[in-house]
C-alpha cells in the first residue's frame, strides 16, 4: 500500500536535499511505499531547481509548483489533491518535523485511528510563541470540543477518505482535525520530536495568531450551525431583541408616569441615552433574524446536493448505484 508525504514549500532550499534523505531513510529502513510529493509555493530562491533535481534522481519524488504564493492551505489542498496514496502525511519543509516519527503515525493509524495529529510537546521556538501558541490551543479545544494540545503542528497524518469530506480552503489547513471530528471520524494524538530550526527563518509572524482566531470562529460556526446557521443567529437576534423590547416597555412606562404626574419631574425620553441603545439593540435583533432566515434558505437551496453526515461502513449495494445500474433482462 502506497502512503503520501505532501510537504508544501517556500524558500527552503537548504533543508531540501536534507529533508529528502532522511524521507528516503525512514521508508528504507521500515520497508515503506512512499511517494514525496513536494508542493513549491512561490518560492524566490533555487528551492524549485532543487526539487527537480530530486525528483531526476528518485522517482518517488512528486512536485507541483505555484505561478506565486498562495498560502500554506492552498499547496497542502493541491498535494492532496495530487496524492495517489491511501494514508496522506503532511509536514513542513524546514527539518523542524522529524521524519523518522513516521512510524509512530503508522502504528496509531493501524491502531483505528483516522487522523492523528502531532504535538510538540517540547517546542524549539521563542518563548513568546510557545505562549501564544499554548493559549489558542486551548481556545480551540474550549470551543471546538476537540480536545488537542497542538492544534498548530503541522505534521499529521489521515486516511485518504478524510479529505473526500473535508475540504482545505482559506487558512484551515490547522482545523482540519476538528472539522473531520465533527463528521465523526476518530482523532488521536501524538508527541513528537521539534527539532530547532536550523536553515531560514518563520514563515510565520505574530499576525497569524489574530488571522487564526477569525478561522477559528468560522470553524466553530461550520462545525455547530453549517446545517441551522439560524440557531446561532436567531438566537442572537431574539436575546438582543428582547433586551431592546424589555427596555423599551420600560421607558415607555416611565415616558406615561411622566405625562401622569407632571411633579415628579422625570428626565424627558430625548434626554436618555438608553432610547437609542434600546432602538439599536431592537434593530439588531430584528436584522440578526432575518439573516437567520436568509441563512436557512441558502442552507436549505445549496445544501440540497450536500450530504448532512458521514457514512462509515456500507452493507449491500447503496440506492444510488442500484439506480444506475442496467435493468436485469426479464426474458425468458
Amino acid at each position: 500500500m502506497i502512503h503520501s508525504a505532501v510537504i508544501p514549500v517556500c524558500n527552503e532550499q537548504d533543508s531540501l536535499r536534507e529533508l529528502h534523505a532522511e524521507l528516503c531513510a525512514v521508508a528504507d529502513r521500515c520497508k515503506l511505499d512512499f511517494e514525496w510529493i513536494f508542493v513549491d509555493d512561490g518560492s524566490r530562491d533555487a528551492s524549485w531547481r532543487i526539487i527537480r533535481e530530486l525528483g531526476v534522481a528518485d522517482h518517488r519524488v512528486r512536485a507541483i509548483r505555484f505561478r506565486r504564493n498562495f498560502g500554506k492551505a492552498a499547496a497542502l489542498d493541491a498535494g492532496i489533491r495530487d496524492a495517489r496514496g491511501a494514508l496522506i502525511f503532511t509536514l513542513d519543509a524546514d527539518l523542524q518535523d522529524d521524519p523518522s516519527e513516521i512510524p509512530r503515525f503508522l502504528e496509531l493509524i493501524a491502531a483505528g485511528n483516522d487522523v492523528v495529529s502531532g504535538w510538540k510537546k517540547v517546542r524549539n521556538d521563542p518563548w513568546e510563541k510557545k505562549i501564544a501558541s499554548k493559549l489558542f490551543n486551548r481556545l480551540v479545544s474550549t470551543l471546538t470540543g476537540v480536545k488537542l494540545h497542538d492544534h498548530n503542528c503541522g505534521f499529521k497524518c489521515y486516511r485518504r477518505e478524510v479529505f473526500d469530506e473535508v475540504r482545505l480552503y482559506g487558512e484551515l489547513h490547522r482545523f482540519v482535525p476538528v472539522l473531520a471530528a465533527a463528521r465523526g471520524w476518530t482523532i488521536a494524538e501524538l508527541t513528537v520530536n521539534h527539532r530547532p530550526r536550523s536553515h531560514g527563518k518563520s514563515k510565520y509572524g505574530f499576525r497569524r495568531y489574530f488571522k487564526g482566531l477569525l478561522d477559528l470562529l468560522t470553524v466553530y460556526f461550520l462545525t455547530g450551525y453549517q446545517q441551522r446557521p439560524q440557531h446561532l443567529l436567531g438566537t442572537i437576534g431574539i436575546v438582543s431583541f428582547m433586551l431592546g423590547f424589555a427596555s423599551l416597555t420600560y421607558l415607555g412606562g416611565h415616558w406615561a408616569l411622566a405625562q401622569l404626574y407632571p411633579d415628579w419631574k422625570l428626565t424627558p425620553l430625548h434626554q436618555r441615552p438608553a432610547v437609542i441603545y434600546s432602538l439599536g439593540a431592537l434593530l439588531f435583533g430584528g436584522q440578526l433574524m432575518s439573516m437567520g432566515f436568509l441563512a436557512e434558505l441558502i442552507t436549505s437551496y445549496y445544501g440540497r446536493d450536500v450530504a448532512a453526515y458521514s457514512v462509515r461502513e456500507r452493507i449491500g449495494t447503496p440506492r444510488s448505484v442500484a439506480d444506475q445500474a442496467p435493468p436485469a433482462d426479464q426474458s425468458d
